[in-house]
Protein backbone atom coordinates (compact mmCIF):
# COMPACT_ATOMS: atom_id res chain seq x y z
CA UNK A 1 0.00 0.00 0.00
CA UNK A 2 2.82 2.37 0.85
CA UNK A 3 4.41 1.78 -2.54
CA UNK A 4 1.09 2.46 -4.21
CA UNK A 5 0.72 5.77 -2.39
CA UNK A 6 4.25 6.77 -3.39
CA UNK A 7 3.45 5.90 -7.02
CA UNK A 8 0.27 7.97 -6.88
CA UNK A 9 2.10 10.91 -5.36
CA UNK A 10 4.81 10.77 -8.02
CA UNK A 11 2.18 10.49 -10.71
CA UNK A 12 0.34 13.51 -9.31
CA UNK A 13 3.60 15.50 -9.34
CA UNK A 14 4.31 14.51 -12.93
CA UNK A 15 0.78 15.41 -13.97
CA UNK A 16 1.08 18.81 -12.27
CA UNK A 17 4.30 19.50 -14.16
CA UNK A 18 2.73 18.38 -17.43
CA UNK A 19 -0.29 20.62 -16.86
CA UNK A 20 2.02 23.56 -16.13
CA UNK A 21 3.98 23.01 -19.34
CA UNK A 22 0.82 22.51 -21.36
CA UNK A 23 -0.63 25.75 -19.97
CA UNK A 24 2.59 27.59 -20.78
CA UNK A 25 2.61 26.29 -24.35
CA UNK A 26 -1.04 27.15 -24.84
CA UNK A 27 -0.53 30.66 -23.50
CA UNK A 28 2.37 31.24 -25.88
CA UNK A 29 0.31 29.89 -28.77
CA UNK A 30 -2.72 32.05 -28.00
CA UNK A 31 -0.57 35.18 -27.70
CA UNK A 32 1.12 34.42 -31.02
CA UNK A 33 -2.16 34.00 -32.88
CA UNK A 34 -4.04 36.92 -31.34
CA UNK A 35 -1.14 39.42 -31.32
CA UNK A 36 -1.48 40.82 -34.89
CA UNK A 37 -5.29 40.79 -34.64
CA UNK A 38 -5.25 42.77 -31.39
CA UNK A 39 -2.83 45.32 -32.83
CA UNK A 40 -4.76 45.80 -36.09
CA UNK A 41 -8.21 46.09 -34.46
CA UNK A 42 -6.94 48.22 -31.58
CA UNK A 43 -5.29 50.60 -34.03
CA UNK A 44 -8.55 51.06 -35.93
CA UNK A 45 -10.48 51.62 -32.70
CA UNK A 46 -7.88 54.21 -31.67
CA UNK A 47 -8.63 56.17 -34.85
CA UNK A 48 -6.04 54.74 -37.22
CA UNK A 49 -6.73 54.01 -40.85
CA UNK A 50 -6.10 50.69 -42.54
CA UNK A 51 -3.26 48.29 -41.78
CA UNK A 52 0.24 49.35 -40.82
CA UNK A 53 3.20 48.32 -43.03
CA UNK A 54 4.45 45.77 -40.48
CA UNK A 55 3.77 44.37 -37.02
CA UNK A 56 6.73 46.33 -35.63
CA UNK A 57 5.41 49.61 -36.99
CA UNK A 58 2.60 49.53 -34.43
CA UNK A 59 5.29 50.56 -31.96
CA UNK A 60 4.91 54.09 -33.40
CA UNK A 61 1.14 54.20 -32.88
CA UNK A 62 -1.24 54.44 -29.90
CA UNK A 63 -0.90 50.62 -29.72
CA UNK A 64 2.69 50.96 -28.54
CA UNK A 65 1.99 49.86 -24.95
CA UNK A 66 0.07 46.80 -26.15
CA UNK A 67 2.84 45.94 -28.61
CA UNK A 68 5.54 46.19 -25.95
CA UNK A 69 3.47 44.47 -23.26
CA UNK A 70 2.47 41.42 -25.30
CA UNK A 71 5.95 41.06 -26.81
CA UNK A 72 7.58 41.18 -23.39
CA UNK A 73 5.01 38.68 -22.13
CA UNK A 74 5.89 36.23 -24.90
CA UNK A 75 9.59 36.78 -24.19
CA UNK A 76 9.02 36.05 -20.50
CA UNK A 77 7.20 32.81 -21.28
CA UNK A 78 9.98 31.77 -23.66
CA UNK A 79 12.60 32.47 -20.98
CA UNK A 80 10.56 30.39 -18.54
CA UNK A 81 10.16 27.46 -20.94
CA UNK A 82 12.71 24.72 -20.17
CA UNK A 83 11.30 21.82 -22.15
CA UNK A 84 12.91 18.40 -21.95
CA UNK A 85 16.61 19.21 -22.03
CA UNK A 86 19.18 21.96 -22.49
CA UNK A 87 18.36 22.41 -26.18
CA UNK A 88 14.83 23.51 -25.35
CA UNK A 89 16.06 25.88 -22.64
CA UNK A 90 18.79 27.41 -24.82
CA UNK A 91 16.45 27.84 -27.79
CA UNK A 92 13.78 29.39 -25.56
CA UNK A 93 16.30 31.82 -24.08
CA UNK A 94 17.53 32.81 -27.54
CA UNK A 95 13.99 33.33 -28.80
CA UNK A 96 13.17 35.44 -25.76
CA UNK A 97 16.34 37.50 -26.21
CA UNK A 98 15.66 38.09 -29.90
CA UNK A 99 12.08 39.05 -29.11
CA UNK A 100 13.19 41.65 -26.56
CA UNK A 101 15.72 43.01 -29.06
CA UNK A 102 12.92 43.39 -31.62
CA UNK A 103 10.89 45.39 -29.10
CA UNK A 104 13.60 47.66 -27.72
CA UNK A 105 15.35 48.21 -31.05
CA UNK A 106 12.28 49.46 -32.96
CA UNK A 107 12.00 49.73 -36.72
CA UNK A 108 13.43 52.94 -38.15
CA UNK A 109 15.47 54.31 -41.06
CA UNK A 110 18.71 54.24 -39.05
CA UNK A 111 21.18 51.47 -38.19
CA UNK A 112 18.86 50.50 -35.37
CA UNK A 113 16.26 49.59 -37.97
CA UNK A 114 18.76 47.34 -39.71
CA UNK A 115 19.53 45.50 -36.47
CA UNK A 116 15.79 45.28 -35.83
CA UNK A 117 15.26 43.46 -39.14
CA UNK A 118 18.12 41.04 -38.44
CA UNK A 119 16.97 40.08 -34.94
CA UNK A 120 13.37 39.78 -36.15
CA UNK A 121 14.51 37.25 -38.76
CA UNK A 122 16.53 35.40 -36.11
CA UNK A 123 13.49 35.36 -33.82
CA UNK A 124 11.28 33.67 -36.41
CA UNK A 125 14.02 31.24 -37.44
CA UNK A 126 14.49 30.25 -33.79
CA UNK A 127 10.76 29.62 -33.49
CA UNK A 128 10.93 27.55 -36.68
CA UNK A 129 13.75 25.51 -35.13
CA UNK A 130 11.48 24.79 -32.18
CA UNK A 131 8.77 23.42 -34.48
CA UNK A 132 10.90 21.49 -36.96
CA UNK A 133 13.60 19.99 -34.74
CA UNK A 134 12.53 20.11 -31.08
CA UNK A 135 8.77 19.54 -31.07
CA UNK A 136 9.10 16.55 -33.42
CA UNK A 137 11.26 14.51 -31.07
CA UNK A 138 9.76 11.35 -29.62
CA UNK A 139 8.46 12.28 -26.18
CA UNK A 140 5.52 9.98 -25.61
CA UNK A 141 3.31 7.46 -27.30
CA UNK A 142 4.52 6.82 -30.84
CA UNK A 143 1.10 6.64 -32.44
CA UNK A 144 -0.80 8.17 -35.34
CA UNK A 145 -1.61 11.31 -33.37
CA UNK A 146 2.05 11.92 -32.61
CA UNK A 147 2.92 11.50 -36.28
CA UNK A 148 0.13 13.90 -37.24
CA UNK A 149 1.37 16.42 -34.69
CA UNK A 150 4.87 16.11 -36.12
CA UNK A 151 3.52 16.95 -39.57
CA UNK A 152 1.81 20.02 -38.14
CA UNK A 153 5.02 21.10 -36.41
CA UNK A 154 7.06 20.75 -39.59
CA UNK A 155 4.49 22.52 -41.75
CA UNK A 156 4.31 25.41 -39.27
CA UNK A 157 8.11 25.56 -39.09
CA UNK A 158 8.52 25.62 -42.86
CA UNK A 159 5.85 28.33 -43.13
CA UNK A 160 7.83 30.46 -40.66
CA UNK A 161 11.04 29.91 -42.63
CA UNK A 162 9.32 30.74 -45.93
CA UNK A 163 7.75 33.91 -44.51
CA UNK A 164 11.09 34.99 -43.06
CA UNK A 165 12.89 34.46 -46.38
CA UNK A 166 10.18 36.28 -48.36
CA UNK A 167 10.17 39.16 -45.88
CA UNK A 168 13.96 39.45 -46.13
CA UNK A 169 13.78 39.48 -49.93
CA UNK A 170 11.07 42.14 -49.83
CA UNK A 171 12.96 44.35 -47.39
CA UNK A 172 16.14 44.01 -49.44
CA UNK A 173 14.51 45.13 -52.70
CA UNK A 174 13.50 48.75 -53.12
CA UNK A 175 11.76 47.81 -56.35
CA UNK A 176 9.51 45.28 -54.64
CA UNK A 177 8.72 47.79 -51.92
CA UNK A 178 7.80 50.38 -54.54
CA UNK A 179 5.52 47.97 -56.38
CA UNK A 180 3.80 46.18 -53.53
CA UNK A 181 3.98 48.40 -50.44
CA UNK A 182 0.34 49.37 -50.88
CA UNK A 183 -0.60 45.74 -50.07
CA UNK A 184 1.47 45.67 -46.87
CA UNK A 185 3.13 42.32 -47.65
CA UNK A 186 5.48 42.55 -44.67
CA UNK A 187 2.56 42.80 -42.25
CA UNK A 188 0.87 39.76 -43.79
CA UNK A 189 4.06 37.69 -43.90
CA UNK A 190 4.72 38.46 -40.24
CA UNK A 191 1.10 37.71 -39.37
CA UNK A 192 1.17 34.34 -41.16
CA UNK A 193 4.46 33.49 -39.43
CA UNK A 194 2.96 34.39 -36.03
CA UNK A 195 -0.14 32.30 -36.75
CA UNK A 196 2.06 29.34 -37.70
CA UNK A 197 4.07 29.89 -34.52
CA UNK A 198 0.93 30.03 -32.40
CA UNK A 199 -0.69 27.03 -34.07
CA UNK A 200 2.45 24.97 -33.50
CA UNK A 201 2.57 25.82 -29.79
CA UNK A 202 -1.15 25.18 -29.33
CA UNK A 203 -0.62 21.75 -30.86
CA UNK A 204 2.32 21.16 -28.53
CA UNK A 205 0.06 22.23 -25.67
CA UNK A 206 -2.31 19.39 -26.61
CA UNK A 207 -5.20 21.59 -27.60
CA UNK A 208 -5.12 19.58 -30.83
CA UNK A 209 -4.53 15.86 -31.43
CA UNK A 210 -4.17 14.98 -27.77
CA UNK A 211 -2.98 11.46 -26.94
CA UNK A 212 -6.03 9.51 -25.76
CA UNK A 213 -3.79 7.21 -23.71
CA UNK A 214 -2.77 10.07 -21.45
CA UNK A 215 -6.14 9.97 -19.73
CA UNK A 216 -5.55 6.37 -18.65
CA UNK A 217 -2.32 6.99 -16.72
CA UNK A 218 -3.98 7.14 -13.26
CA UNK A 219 -5.84 3.86 -13.97
CA UNK A 220 -2.53 2.07 -14.43
CA UNK A 221 -1.62 2.81 -10.83
CA UNK A 222 -5.11 1.86 -9.64
CA UNK A 223 -5.08 -1.56 -11.25
CA UNK A 224 -1.47 -2.23 -10.25
CA UNK A 225 -2.39 -1.34 -6.67
CA UNK A 226 -5.40 -3.68 -6.67
CA UNK A 227 -3.19 -6.45 -7.96
CA UNK A 228 -0.82 -6.18 -4.98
Amino acid sequence: MADWLVDMKRNHTRRSLVISYLSLRRTIGILGITFPVILAIGYLIAGGEGIRPSISSYYHTPMRDVYVGVSCGVALFLFTYKGYDSRDAITGNLAGLFNLAVVFLPSSDTWIGTIHEIVAALFFLTLAYFSIFLFTRGTGFSNKRKRKRNRIYRICGYIMVACTVLASVYMGSSRLQLLYSVYHPLFWLETIALWAFGFSWLTKGRMLLRDVKQSYVPLRFWFSAKGR
